[in-house]
């Protein structure tokens, strides 16, 4: 997955591809446990499409104007 294929999906779709993503991150680390994991390189590659989609989503909800998170950005009175 390419973050310029991300770039062109609405929040739904990033955030349907994050949960199914998450879904698979969870199944392999419980094949990782009981030893039946073949592939241990796709183990990495979810987890960096999770970040990728984290990144785009965080960037998409920046040029909004919303802001993700709002740590840091605190006014003192």
């Amino acid at each position: 997955m390419k973050a310029e294929d991300l770039k062109g999906k609405t929040a739904d779709e990033l955030g349907a591809d994050l949960l199914q993503l998450q879904k698979e991150a969870f199944n392999l680390r419980f094949q990782k446990a009981s030893g039946q994991l073949e592939n241990t390189a796709r183990v990495r590659q979810v987890r960096r499409d999770i970040a990728r989609i984290k990144t785009v989503t965080a960037a998409n909800a920046a040029k909004s104007g919303k802001t993700a998170s709002t740590a840091g950005n605190k006014q003192e009175n």
